[in-house]
């Protein structure tokens, strides 16, 4: 009877421990399992590219407080330790022998300067209003980067579940064509049909299996480029998880919406003005060439001996001097014209580019716009199609089973049937591609 107890106890025990793994396996998420918003997320925190931008950011951000400490005083310090040669004195001429005056071997100095500018052409303000723009350049390049790395993400993301769609199709497709070539061997068996039509089977079987190695590897390169894109390791389980009203179709907005997103969005035209904002920075530090500079300088040191003023004297002396010090390039006035007119016509260059830019981007919402309308009536003719091509498969299936047609038209019905379920695939992809497309060039990927 104790016995009988323990052993009960100890199955519940069991039990208990089990439902507990159980309950745990269930809790913890899948970690190849990955959604498209998942897979974003990866690669802005991993990818080696946005890494990259993020420093590039910083060093701008840094290259601003350089430009503002040029305000700061520019302070110096200096010392000097020299050895003194005897001074000859030919008082006779250089070819006879000098007499030699006395100078003391050793001479040393220690002093400091500092120079403050007042003005300088406004070069300083202008260096510094560039190096801003120039800050907000790298980060709408970095974010323009960003959105190139999330369609290449998506590009690949979308190339393994197409592939992986594909190979569900083919692998039911193996098994319904290995069901078939049992039956036609068994046509053969009974002296119905000829050899050739069991041949025909076989090798086409034998096709449908090379092309699913195919695609079998289509998937390991599209995984191991969506892995690297997303810093993770080249073999990494990765399974796409896409709903069904993820590839539905979107509404969409009236063209001129798109426009209108794009003016304001694009990072391409963003870019293009920020380009235009440094060009015309430039052309206005140069023309401040030809502008005077002035400045507050100081500056006091210690030496020995007293040799710059006379009397001299074997003594330690100290000299300081203050004032104002203005500096006027007269002869930039004539060699700063070239200069200027170069500044003026990459400005005039730039503005072109600009709307060389913003043309393009019209071009290209516009293309992606009606591309996108395009594929998803591609998806509405590839499911009508599927419908088609499984009411003429079924009806020539029937047909050869019954001695009323040829197993090349059962042949060419199986492969449109495949066909047309790969196309319904490929035109749910295109279509989703296609949108993708489309939000990079309003700039809302």
């Amino acid at each position: 009877m104790i016995f009988l107890k323990r052993k009960r106890m100890f199955l519940l025990g069991i039990g208990f421990l089990l439902s507990s793994v159980f309950v745990h396996a269930q809790a913890i998420p899948d970690q190849s399992n990955f959604t498209i918003s998942q897979v974003w997320a990866l690669a802005d925190s991993n990818n080696k590219k946005m890494q990259m931008q993020g420093l590039n950011v910083q060093a701008t951000d840094v290259h601003v407080k350089v430009s503002k400490a040029e305000r700061l005083p520019e302070i110096a310090a200096e010392g000097l330790y020299a050895h003194v040669f005897p001074l000859p004195i030919y008082e006779n001429g250089l070819f006879h022998t000098p007499s030699q005056f006395p100078v003391a071997p050793t001479y040393y100095k220690a002093g400091a300067d500092a120079y403050f500018n007042i003005y300088n052409g406004g070069k300083t303000t202008i260096e510094i209003n560039a190096s801003k723009v120039e800050s907000e350049l790298s980060r709408i390049q970095k974010s323009q980067s960003k959105q190139e790395i999330h369609y290449t993400a998506a590009v690949y993301f979308y190339d393994v579940f197409r592939n992986i769609s594909y190979r569900a199709l083919l692998e039911q497709d193996i098994r319904d064509r290995e069901k078939q070539l049992a039956e036609i061997n068994q046509l053969y068996k009974n002296g119905t049909i000829l050899k050739s039509d069991v041949l025909r089977a076989e090798l086409r079987l034998s096709k449908q299996k090379m092309l699913l190695t195919e695609i079998e590897n289509s998937i390991g390169i599209a995984k191991q480029k969506l892995n690297i894109l997303i810093g993770r390791a080249d073999d990494a389980p990765l399974n796409p998880q896409i709903s069904d009203q993820e590839t539905d179709a979107i509404a969409l907005k009236q063209v001129d919406e798109y426009f209108n997103d794009a003016k304001i969005s694009s990072y391409k035209i963003q870019i293009s003005e920020k380009e235009q904002a440094l060009a015309k920075l430039k052309l206005k530090n140069v023309k401040s060439n030809i502008m005077p500079s002035l400045g507050f300088f100081g500056e006091y040191a210690f030496a020995y001996p007293q040799i710059q003023f006379y009397p001299y004297a074997l003594s330690l002396y100290s000299n300081g001097m203050v004032g104002l010090k203005i500096k006027i390039p007269i002869s930039s006035w004539y060699t700063n014209q070239h200069k200027v007119k170069e500044a003026e016509i990459k400005v005039h260059q730039q503005e072109i580019e600009d709307e060389d830019v913003k043309d393009h981007i019209r071009q290209e919402v516009q293309e992606n716009y009606i591309r996108y309308k395009e594929s998803v009536q591609r998806i509405t003719l590839a499911e009508e199609n599927i419908k088609q091509a499984a009411e003429s498969y079924r009806i020539v299936q029937n047909t050869y089973f019954n001695q009323l047609s040829l197993l090349t038209d059962l042949l060419d019905a199986e492969t449109q049937l495949l066909q047309s379920r790969f196309e319904l695939t490929t035109a749910k992809v295109n279509a989703k591609m296609q949108y993708y497309q489309l939000q990079k060039a309003v700039g809302n990927l």
